[in-house]
Order: C-alpha cells, then structure tokens, then sequence
C-alpha cells in the first residue's frame, strides 16, 4: 500500500493543491474579488486537478520503468512492488475520477465546455509519456505548459464566469496576475525538466529516450539552459520593475527568493557535470517554484 501512495507523488499533488487554495485564500479572498465557487465546489476542483495529476504520474511511472531502473532504483515501485496490470488500473480510476469532476464541476459553474482543460491534460500526459517523452523539447514543453496552466486553470473557474460589467476591471488585472505568474511557472519548469534529462542522462539512453542532453550532450544543453536561464531572469526584473518597484517589501522578498536563486542556477549551470550538480539544481529550482506561489499568499500583506 505505501508504494502505491508514493507512486502518485503526494509531495507533487500537496503542492498542487496548495498553490489552488493560495490563489483562492491569498489572491482571491482578502482583494475581495467575485467569485463563482464555494469551499466545496473548489474543494472538488482541486481533487479534479489532483486525481488528473497523480493518474499523470502513475503513466509516467510505467513507461519509464527501465529508465528508472538506472536513474532511481530505489524510487522504482513498478515491477518491484506494483504490477504494471495494477498500475495501469490505477491510472484509469484516476483519470475517470478526474475528468468526472471535471465535467462536475463544469456544470456547477455553467461552463460545460470547461471540461476540455481536464481532457486535455489527461490526454496530454498519456501523449507525452508514450510519445513526445521520446522527442527531443516536445516533452519538456507539454509538462510545463500544464504546470503554468494550472493558476490559470483556478482563474478559468473560479474568476472568469463571475465577470460582470461592474467588476470587469477588478477581475481582468486579478486574472493578469495569474497569468504572469503561470508564465513564470512555465519558464521554471522548462529549465527544470532540461536540467533531470541532465540528471537521467544515463538511463535515458540506455532506454532509447531522445532528449537534449542525449542529442547534444551535458555542455551544449548546459549552454542553452543558460540561455534559457536568462529569459525567466528578465521577465522577473522587468516585472519588479514595472510593478512593485514602489514597495520595499515585494522588491526584497522578489530578489532575495526568487532572483538571487536564479542567478546562482546561472552561475552553476555553466559548469555543471555531475549527477549530484543536476540534482542539487534541479531542487534549488523546485524552491523558486514554491517562492513563487508562496508570493501568491503573500501578496495581500504585501500590497494592502
């Protein structure tokens, strides 16, 4: 029983959910914006996007078995303890479970056609895991374009049907600010996910994966991650700078949790070669992510 609980990575889906109730509790509620859901109704929202997520990383799992057999041994649970038949079980109830409340939900706010983003995502993590995870980008890309859409996905729900023509412009800049911030999660994640084909570079050639360190190998692909490094960097100053430049507070927190780590992944990813290097990046970038939504939390002490 406990390698099916950390087979769908509980700390993943614990952070998924707390950037959903974040943006709910810490945006949302105390700049008093309109609103379509209930606790309930969100609360099953977020099971939604979990049960989606954790069903993506069971697939991720079965696919990837020989590779992590290499990269992760002792985190493998496929095979060893779980059955590839019994995995495959899960992923389906997962999904069902997901895209069921999915179209609940839907409904529950008027919007059937909102059902899409949940068969869209649980479409997406199957293609990529048994397709695109062979490509060279097109992987990387997928997964973290569903990281950056899941504020949005909370804006879609939660914001977007409650719009009225007296509200507009409040709803329009909260709903800005969900979007600047998936974009930042997207930029993160990208450099994220290079940086573990960095970390798995050995058992994702002997599994006949076709990543970018593979491609090009470790130091071309660390040169393009400082390339890529860079737009995320830019982004964040010019956002601090058009935006929170007058209080002291979100400047501070911006570049002491967010920049400073970041140029400190600049500087070490030029000489990056080890498996532990990666490792310790890969986590550093992880803590940028949580900075960030944390960010979200903050903002009313912040700004009111």
């Amino acid at each position: 029983m406990l390698d099916y609980f950390k087979l769908i990575r509980p700390g993943n889906l614990l952070f998924i959910a707390l950037t959903m109730y974040l943006i709910k509790y810490g945006l949302f509620a105390p700049f008093g914006v309109a609103i379509t859901l209930n606790l309930f109704g969100f609360s099953m929202l977020v099971l939604a996007v979990v049960s989606v997520a954790a069903s993506g990383y069971v697939i991720n799992d079965i696919f990837d078995v020989e590779a992590d057999q290499k990269n992760k041994p002792s985190k493998t649970y496929i095979q060893s303890g779980i059955s590839e038949k019994s995995a495959y079980r899960m992923f389906f109830v997962l999904n069902i479970i997901g895209v069921g409340l999915g179209f609940y939900v839907s409904n529950m706010v008027g919007v059937p056609g909102f059902a899409a983003f949940f068969i869209f995502g649980s479409a997406i993590l199957y293609l990529y895991n048994s397709q695109f995870q062979q490509s060279i980008l097109i992987g990387n890309i997928l997964v973290s374009l569903i990281v950056g859409l899941i504020p949005i996905g909370v804006g879609l729900y939660d914001l977007l049907p409650a719009i009225t023509p007296l509200n507009q412009t409040t709803q329009s800049t909260i709903f800005s600010i969900l979007i600047d911030y998936s974009i930042f999660a997207f930029l993160v994640n990208l450099l994220r996910e290079i940086i573990k084909d960095q970390e798995d570079i050995d058992g994702d050639y002997n599994a006949g994966y076709k990543t970018l360190p593979i491609a090009l190998g470790k130091k071309r692909t660390n040169q393009i991650l400082f390339l890529l490094g860079l737009v995320p960097i830019g982004f964040l100053i010019y956002y601090v700078y058009e935006y929170l430049f007058g209080n002291t507070a979100a400047v501070v927190y911006a570049l002491f949790l967010l920049l400073a780590p970041l140029l400190f992944f600049q500087v070490n990813i030029w000489t990056a070669s080890k498996k532990s290097e990666y490792s310790r990046l890969s986590k550093l970038l992880k803590a940028v992510l949580f900075f960030g939504l944390l960010s979200i939390g903050l903002l009313q002490f912040i700004i009111l």
